[in-house]
Formats: structure tokens, C-alpha cells, sequence
């Protein structure tokens, strides 16, 4: 009988911004409920978090191993399906890890992990369970990023040789975590947050983005990170030259010191044929440019006539008719929808479609701690260049 994949979230409490957010994005479209969790390190918090999320008592749990371990051993039509991890950084690996060699999928935060060791030894347990992992790396998740997706890998663009994209922010242009910003405090502290501020935080957004719509790998790249504000203990800034597999060239950015920014996600790609934009602060409009014609403009939840129809992926992902904004939200649901499909189909021993499959892995995952270990190995360095350690 067909029924909702049951939920359980580690963090995600009272005022946590990200959990509510997954949340949201999880409910949207009917196909999970949220059973359980261990909302906070203090398990007052995490009680009274569950009597507002209306989760029974006796399911709210005191930290992830009392939870993992009590709903394990509750019976196939009871527990969990899944684990959600809405932690800081360095709580990501024991969690997911735990959860999967007791039989839980996993969704999880990005980036994966604080290290790269760490998303390599969860690969390797992703590969020896059978389990899924989805990471939210959210801007895949829009219609037209993956119509540009679409429109690059069947050639409309031709050859690609040029690949722009920039994450720029304002929001720590001041020192904020010593400022009382919770939220601040851990990504700006190695212990908890990994080797690289920006990078970690939405440098890897961004090499995401930019290898997901492409369709290449980063083999090489060249870094100049640099810490701004006075007294931080990680770079707040970072500029990196790119080289793809296919001899493409790029550059990325990702600023949290762009004073007046907010998150002015942008991919530029430019093949022999023309070019395309997308950008996150207008994220219904994809802008393609081709030699010897008019500028287009694709717009989400259009029913266009071939030559120009969206792909399946494009329209998969699509909730609303032409012309109402799809945002965040919906764009994290997105992941959630297709996470939740795949899941189903598998425990069903069915095969999910290719539109299904279209979310963030595991190897997403160990692809974007690598990014993080090459650009501070590389800025560290006198070197002008250094080979993806992947």
C-alpha cells in the first residue's frame, strides 16, 4: 500500500532557520511526515521543539544515537524511513553514518562533511548498505537551471568553453560571530564548520552549480582566498580560475563580505553556438543568447511550442502555471520530491525515472569536499595550478 516516508530530523529546533526550512520543503508535496527527531543538544529544547511540531512525546529524543537506536528497533510500520541532518558541519558524519548501517536513507546539509577523509568513508558506507544519501544543494533544484542543464547536454550551445558563476554576500562584512549570530559563530569556526569559511558555506554551491549545469568536471583549478575582517579565523572571500575536463575554462567567486549583497547566486556558460544565464535572485527566466539571433527568455511552467518546449526535467519540477514565482522553497522541495520518489520506487523494486533520480548524492558530496581541500591546498601553495584531488 502506497504511504508517506516517515521522517526523523537531528537539529532543526526552535528559531533553527534551515530546519524549518526543510521541513517546508518536505511536506510541500504529501510525500513525507516527520515522526520523530533529536531537535537540539539540550534535550529541553528538543521536547518542547517536538510539542510544536506536534511529534509524540516518547519520539523525541535526547541526542541521534538514543534516536537511531529506539526507532531501529520499533517495528518496519513504526519507524523512520529516513534521517534529515540539519547540523552544523561537524555533526553531519556520525549521524549519517550511523543511520545508514541501521538501515535509514539519508538527507543531509551541505557540504557533506569537515573533511574530505570524512565524505570518502561515507561514500564507501553509502556503497556497502545500499542506502541513499541526498544532499541539499538547492539551486539544482530550480526549473530553468535544469532546463539550461537540458539545453547544454543536447548540444544547443554546442562545445562549452566558458563557465562563469559567483556567490556573492553581504552578511559577515562585519564580524558577526562575535556579534551574538548564532549561525555566524559555527561557520566561522574551523573546529566546527571544516578548513574554509567561504567555500564550505557557498563556494561549494557554487562549483556545484557550475559542474551540474555544465555537465564537466573541474580537473584543475587556481585560488586566492583572503580573510577581510579583522579577527576571523577563516576566509570570508575567494576568487578560483577553473579548467573542465573538456578543456573549458572558468571562474568562480563566492564573497561574504560584498557589503549589500544578500545571495546573488549567478551561472554564465558560453559554448561555439551562444550562451546562457540564469540567476537565483530571478530564478523563473533563463536568458539564452545565440550567435545570429535574438536574445530568449525561457520562462518556468510554459507550455512552448518545439523548437523551444522545456525538457521533462524542466517541467517535472514545475508546481505552478506560467508567470507565478517558484523560489527556495519549492526548489528544496524539488530534492525533497525527487529524494522521496527514489526512495519509494526502491522499496518497491522498482526503477526510479531519470527525472527522479535528478538530486545531489553522495558523490556530489565527496566532489564538493574535494573542491574545498584543492582550493585551500592550492591557495597555500606557490603553485599556479593544482590537479582536483579526485
Amino acid at each position: 500500500m502506497e504511504r508517506k516516508l516517515r521522517m526523523g530530523m537531528v537539529g532543526g529546533g526552535k528559531d533553527a532557520f534551515i530546519g524549518a526550512v526543510h521541513r517546508i520543503a518536505a511536506f510541500m508535496d504529501g510525500k513525507i511526515e516527520l515522526v520523530c527527531g533529536a531537535f537540539s543538544v539540550d534535550p529541553e529544547i528538543s521536547k518542547e521543539s517536538g510539542r510544536e511540531l506536534f511529534v509524540a512525546q516518547d519520539r523525541v529524543y535526547p541526542d541521534y544515537k538514543t534516536m537511531i537506536e529506539k526507532e531501529s528497533q520499533l517495528p518496519e510500520g513504526q519507524r523512520m524511513d529516513f534521517l534529515t541532518i540539519v547540523t552544523p558541519n561537524f555533526l553531519h558524519f556520525e549521524p549519517a553514518k550511523l543511520a545508514m548501517e541501521n538501515g535509514f536513507d539519508v538527507v543531509v546539509e551541505k557540504p557533506m562533511t569537515v573533511s574530505l577523509e570524512e565524505a570518502l568513508a561515507l561514500q564507501e558506507v553509502v556503497q556497502r548498505t545500499g542506502r541513499t544519501l541526498c544532499l541539499t544543494h538547492t539551486y539544482s533544484g530550480y526549473p530553468m537551471v535544469k532546463q539550461a542543464k537540458a539545453m547544454i547536454r543536447e548540444g544547443h550551445l554546442g562545445k562549452v568553453r566558458k563557465i562563469v558563476v559567483e556567490y556573492p554576500q553581504g552578511w559577515l562584512s562585519r564580524l558577526s560571530e562575535r556579534e551574538g549570530n548564532a549561525g555566524a559563530a559555527w561557520r566561522a569556526d574551523p573546529k566546527r564548520s571544516g578548513k574554509s569559511l567561504v567555500m564550505g558555506d557557498i563556494g561549494t554551491h557554487a562549483a556545484h552549480l557550475a559542474e551540474y549545469v555544465s555537465g564537466l568536471r573541474i580537473t584543475e583549478l587556481c585560488a586566492d582566498l583572503t580573510t577581510f575582517v579583522e579577527g576571523r579565523l577563516l576566509d570570508d572571500d575567494g576568487s578560483v580560475l577553473l579548467r573542465f575536463e573538456n578543456g573549458a575554462k572558468g571562474v568562480l567567486m563566492a564573497s561574504q563580505i560584498s557589503a549589500g549583497e544578500e545571495n546573488a547566486v549567478r551561472i554564465r556558460i558560453y559554448g561555439e553556438k551562444g550562451g546562457l544565464e540564469w540567476a537565483n535572485e530571478d530564478p523563473n527566466n533563463l536568458i539564452v543568447k545565440m550567435l545570429d539571433q535574438p536574445r530568449q527568455l525561457y520562462r518556468t511552467g510554459n507550455a512552448y511550442a518545439a523548437p523551444y518546449t522545456l525538457s521533462s526535467f524542466a517541467t517535472h519540477n514545475t508546481r505552478i502555471p506560467a508567470g507565478h514565482p517558484e523560489g527556495l522553497l519549492e526548489s528544496f522541495a524539488n530534492i525533497y520530491r525527487n529524494f522521496a520518489l527514489t526512495v519509494s520506487a526502491k522499496r518497491k523494486g522498482e526503477t526510479p525515472s531519470p527525472e527522479a533520480l535528478d538530486f545531489p548524492t553522495v558523490d556530489d558530496g565527496v566532489r564538493g569536499m574535494a573542491f574545498i581541500d584543492t582550493v585551500v591546498k592550492n591557495n597555500e601553495s606557490n603553485e599556479k595550478w593544482t590537479k582536483f584531488v579526485l
